[in-house]
């Protein structure tokens, strides 16, 4: 019998598992910090690095509710100064087909270069790889993509068995890398999907093939190829 969270101060009241499932996953920041602890755990605040526009009691309140629901585990350290860890459960890493499902319905019906109004981190999408990249069965191995002016912020892509893993780490070996400044992955993520200002090295075929994926979305590159 799965773990059946707590009743929510508002819920919808439902007895239906779209309802059910909405209890639990519909708040505001709920599926972005899914979304950014798919790579591995993270503590508190890593989290408020990556999710900007939450604060401190938002994401204190909204991780507290997500460990109480069995989305999250807390793992504390004994160390000076003290250390938490938040981590996903499989029910929560589960959504990562969600979110990736939400990603494809964004490029192609709300997608557009960024409003002014918007904070520009490239590694965003990058992070929501695992559920909207679905690469062909013999499409292996793993490449390393870098945002240079984001502090060379990095990212491994690993594709396995017609599935996608990110790592955020610097790997000693990838079989490509791809390099790029923060506006040149703009360019390649926007809808004109210009890769052209990336720098490509090693595996050129693995490398395209990943992140045509990634900034067009599975199903829009299988009908860009066809009409190509």
């Amino acid at each position: 019998m799965p773990h059946v969270p707590p009743p929510k101060r508002h819920p919808y009241d439902q007895w239906s598992p779209d309802a059910r499932a909405l209890d639990v996953v519909g708040d505001k920041w709920t599926l972005l910090i899914v979304r950014d602890l798919a790579a591995g755990p993270r503590r508190f605040v890593e989290l408020q690095r990556v999710l900007p526009g939450i604060s401190t009691e938002q994401l204190r309140s909204r991780l507290n509710r997500m460990v109480a629901d069995g989305m999250l585990t807390r793992r504390r350290y004994r160390e000076v100064p003290p250390r938490v860890e938040y981590d996903l459960t499989e029910r929560a890493y589960a959504l990562m087909a969600v979110i990736g499902e939400v990603a494809r319905w964004g490029y192609d019906w709300v997608w557009s270069a960024p409003r002014a109004s918007e904070r520009v981190d490239v590694g965003a999408i990058f992070r929501v790889a695992p559920g909207l990249v679905k690469p062909p069965p013999d499409l292996k191995g793993s490449v390393s993509v870098v945002v240079e002016d984001q502090e060379g912020e990095s990212y491994v892509l690993i594709a396995e068995d017609g599935k996608v893993k990110m790592q955020e780490s610097k790997p000693e070996t990838t079989d490509a890398t791809v390099t790029g400044s923060k506006d040149a992955w703009v360019a390649a993520f926007s809808p004109d999907g210009d890769l052209g200002q990336l720098q490509i090295e090693g595996d050129r075929r693995l490398a395209t093939q990943l992140l045509e994926a990634l900034a067009l979305g599975t199903e829009q590159l299988a009908r860009a190829t066809r009409a190509a």
